[in-house]
């Protein structure tokens, strides 16, 4: 539109990653989408790494409810900080593929993250893959559930994580992620899970040997606003400002399946050993986790369930 169109407004916005990160990319390309389209009218300053709120993403979203910052793209596993139901899709094996994941998402899915997330003051504008979680370790491969037996994994402080893990046989600690590096160089821990590109952006295929393919948890990012700040925008501006979140998150999610190819084969190249497990490999990961499957169904309940076609 005209530079008339649309109000003069600054607007941040915090992510959690480092500026080479999915939700940072994002967080650019969304900033760069809005300045065109609304002839400079509308500024979004991107603030990476959680800085506006000292580097804790739980802050972070805390901010975002209560406007300390206006926009953020954050975690499912950090969001639920406010309301844990944001974390039912991580029940492990929900979803088999990226499509399926954009499929659900957009429909059923996101008018769940939405509702949620309206009784915490937010604004639910979309999503982008954070990319299944996959495993990496410096012992020993892992294609079966007694390899996992011992090693001492960290994981982030979900409980569908932590018990997953658990029931698998790990010795599962939570840390920050900005210790990982370190433990894992001083053998405090084994091994680490995350999706492809957080892996290769921290560098873990330079301490680690071992790579799992086994697509265990679907992690996604959500791009939300305060819903003050928000409703305080004039329509077409709001109108703008949804549009160009809707394609940034949807360019993220290309990049990021068009990217995790490579970087595989990168994983490869550089001497670690990865392991893409077969159906029938997962099949036994699988049963060795129905227990803690069923488990969260029953805490998330039936409607979080059926909002992510999880039978």
């Amino acid at each position: 539109g005209a530079d008339g169109d649309y109000q003069k407004v600054n607007l941040s916005m915090a992510v959690n990653g480092t500026d080479t990160q999915i939700d940072s990319l994002v967080a650019n390309y969304f900033a760069e989408l809005v300045m065109e389209r609304s002839g400079g009218n509308v500024v979004i300053d991107v603030f990476p790494n959680d800085t506006l709120a000292g580097g804790n993403s739980t802050k972070g979203v805390e901010y975002i409810a209560v406007g300390g910052s206006d926009l953020g793209a954050y975690a499912t596993s950090v969001l639920a900080n406010l309301e844990p139901k944001i974390s039912v899709a991580t029940i492990p094996w929900s979803f088999t593929s990226y499509q399926q994941a954009r499929d659900v998402i957009d429909s059923t899915g996101g008018e769940y993250y939405a509702e949620l997330l309206a009784g915490k003051g937010i604004t639910y504008l979309g999503s982008f893959h954070n990319g299944f979680r996959q495993l990496t370790n410096s012992k020993r491969p892992v294609t079966k559930p007694e390899d996992l037996k011992g090693l001492k994994i960290r994981v982030p402080g979900s409980a569908v994580y932590m018990s997953t893990f658990d029931a698998l046989g790990a010795n599962v600690t939570s840390m920050s992620w900005s210790e990982v590096f370190t433990a894992i160089q001083q053998g405090t821990i084994d091994g680490q899970e995350n999706g492809c590109s957080i892996t290769k952006s921290a560098k873990m295929d330079e301490i680690q040997k071992y790579m799992t393919i086994w697509n265990y948890s679907y992690e996604n990012d959500l791009f939300v606003a305060n819903t003050k700040i928000w409703e305080s925008l004039d329509e077409n501006t709001r109108q703008l400002i949804q549009e160009c979140a809707v394609e940034a998150c949807n360019w993220g999610r290309d990049k990021l399946e068009a990217d995790e190819a490579a970087l595989i084969q990168g994983f490869r190249d550089v001497g670690m050993q990865v392991d893409e497990l077969t159906e029938e490999q997962l099949a036994v990961f699988q049963a060795a986790v129905a227990d803690v499957i069923e488990e969260f169904k029953g805490v998330y309940g039936a409607d979080a369930c059926a909002a992510f076609g999880i039978n």
